[in-house]
């Protein structure tokens, strides 16, 4: 569906994104982060034709962005971080414009119209003029115009800045349902947003990608111990013999009142213990409760990835700091 193979933007002499290679498959949500001044936005521009590359290539649904820019717009929905909007028209008047730009039937914008109204929450003001509407109503306006003419690909950059939390959740909701039929590329700082709406992470860190893994297997590699907890029911239970068979595995904390205890072990990140252990509590017939490993969250991934210190890194991106103005202010 998406493919973008050694994608490079040169300002000058600053490199915004350098080298930059990935694939999206179609009905994939995939979360696009990365700290400001990392080249997020300039890569979501060049995706959509604002911004052209200065080397690489972009491939969208089979057609090249240099030769099929128009066939890629007729596919694409966007919504940028500052939505754009002409304050002196009504939402419904801007929605009409964007349809008559988009080329649509007037059957097909009526059909669209009342179901973007419906998904964005728009009905209240959609007579309204957009230069009295609320930042929370025009993020709504915002997306509703990408949505429109029912693109294959969505890229929507920030989409919740701005709503209150009711809103957010519906906005979410409307993107996970988006997602069963669309391909979503999501940038967004709120690592809650990307928990709970994407399969799949990439984060890019100083114009290169550091990171592209399911958001399940994310930070799996950084994890240098694993802490398990297991809540069992048993008489007095002892793992002596389990920890003399595995002396990489310790016991850093125990409580326990009648029968239930709490167990947590620790061991290192690159070895699976549960089964094992899970194996050992079977054989003295003790019941589990629970067991669960402790996982990094996607903020202490985040940061965990994005503040990186190595030598070869930190050279690598020497002089590739984005510009924070001009053409891409939060890159």
């Amino acid at each position: 569906m998406i493919e973008v193979n050694h994608l490079t933007k040169r300002f000058e002499t600053i490199t915004a994104v350098n080298d930059i290679a990935f694939s999206i498959s179609e009905g994939e949500i995939v979360g696009f982060l990365g700290p400001n001044g990392a080249g997020k936005t300039t890569t979501l521009r060049m995706l959509v034709g604002y911004l052209q590359p200065t080397s690489g290539s972009i491939n969208i649904m089979g057609m090249d962005i240099n030769n099929e820019p128009l066939g890629i717009a007729r596919s694409l929905g966007y919504l940028p971080e500052q939505s754009p909007l002409y304050d002196d028209m009504t939402v419904y008047d801007y929605l009409r414009f964007i349809a008559e730009i988009r080329h649509l039937s007037k059957e097909t914008f009526e059909t669209r119209l009342d179901f973007v109204i419906s998904k964005c929450g728009l009905r209240e003001v959609i007579g309204q003029q957009i230069q009295t509407l609320s930042k929370g109503y025009r993020q709504r306006t915002g997306l509703a115009q990408a949505i429109l003419h029912d693109p294959k690909v969505l890229i929507l950059d920030e989409p919740t800045s701005g709503l209150d939390p009711n809103q957010i959740l519906e906005i979410r909701e409307l993107i996970r349902e988006l997602g069963k039929a669309k391909t979503v590329i999501l940038s967004s700082h709120i690592m809650q947003e990307v928990q709970a709406v994407c399969d799949r992470v990439i984060i890019i860190n100083k114009g290169r990608i550091i990171a592209d893994e399911q958001k399940d297997e994310l930070g799996k590699n950084l994890q240098s111990e694993i802490t398990l907890t297991v809540e069992l029911e048993a008489e007095q239970p002892d793992f002596s013999e389990w920890l003399k068979a595995h002396p990489e595995a310790r016991m850093v904390d125990s409580t326990g009142s009648d029968k239930k205890h709490r167990f947590d072990f620790t061991y290192p990140g690159n070895l699976d213990l549960q089964r094992d252990l899970s194996r050992f509590i079977a054989e003295k017939q003790w019941l589990i409760l629970g067991m669960f490993r402790q996982q990094h969250s996607l903020e202490e991934i985040f940061h965990l990835l994005t503040t990186e210190t190595d030598t070869g890194r930190e050279q690598s991106a020497q002089n590739q700091t984005e510009p924070t103005g001009g053409e891409d202010r939060d890159a």
